[in-house]
């Protein structure tokens, strides 16, 4: 077995690709710090999976705690993947596509275009689940994300966005009435608490959408692949079919997308 790991600052997902290409128990693990989320998860993976060290051929970390990481993990044999190959490899694992944008939505957001060239990073902007926890914080007083999408789920977008309806009475050409005209644009001072963590998660979703599009204008490329923590969100099944249908693109959210870089990390063994 081949294990894959992305090291996060507090968050560490693994995998185990097996001899058959196959992903064994995916599982994630929070920590305080990136080694120690890093031993916990790879623990508690041999543990629940009743695997021995000497099943592992190859270990292969990759993300921002990887850096901290400098040792064979167990004495076994460990290597460490580029990230943004990891995300492309894994993206490619799970859709079978050959040509996308893989849009990986963690602390900022990064954008990787795989196609017959090959992977490569190509940008990304800073909005994110950081942001999305930071606005939070600020404006709703906590960052426990169970309670702002429970709030979310019972707000009212239109109460916050000011919307191509709030402006014409007709629709613009290419836009509905419904459109976004600007994010937050409505959002009075005494707005619900409800209808706020709404907009904060639309905020960022809608930036993260519109951020894939306008890259990928000149690549033909229509299909974006979401991976990462933020794929999570059920927001996430309302704000982009609506992109979709705007601009005539295809967004997919993998079976396992929040562990597609760990897919990816462990593949890059195979792949060599």
């Amino acid at each position: 077995m081949i294990i894959g790991i992305d090291v996060g600052i507090s968050t560490t997902k693994i995998v185990g690709i097996n001899e058959d290409e196959i992903v064994v128990s995916p599982i994630r693990i929070r920590a305080t710090d990136p080694v120690t989320s890093l031993y916990g998860a790879f623990g508690k993976y041999l543990y629940d999976n009743q695997i021995a060290l000497s099943d592992i051929e190859h270990v292969m970390i990759t993300g921002v705690g990887a850096a901290y990481v400098n040792s064979p993990i167990y004495g076994l044999p460990t290597d460490k993947a580029e990230e943004f190959i990891a995300d492309g490899l894994g993206a490619r694992y799970e859709t079978g596509l050959d040509r996308m944008i893989v849009v990986s939505m963690g602390t900022g957001t990064s954008l990787v275009q795989c196609d017959d060239d090959g992977i490569r990073h190509i940008g990304g902007i800073g909005i994110g689940g950081g942001t999305l926890a930071g606005l939070s914080r600020v404006i709703l007083k906590t960052d426990d994300m169970k309670q702002i999408v429970s709030l979310a789920m019972q707000g009212d977008i239109s109460n916050i966005d000011l919307q191509i309806g709030d402006i014409s009475p007709n629709p613009l050409p290419g836009l509905p009435k419904h459109a976004t005209a600007s994010l937050f644009g409505k959002a009075k001072s005494n707005a619900a608490r409800e209808d706020i963590a709404r907009g904060i998660i639309t905020t960022v979703l809608q930036s993260i959408g519109s951020s894939c599009i306008l890259a990928s204008l000149n690549s033909g490329i229509k299909e974006y692949v979401l991976i990462g923590n933020l794929t999570l969100l059920p927001q996430c099944k309302l704000v982009f079919p609506g992109l979709e249908k705007l601009y005539k693109v295809h967004f997919i959210i993998p079976k396992y997308s929040e562990f597609c870089t760990a897919i990816g990390a462990a593949l890059c063994y195979h792949k060599g």
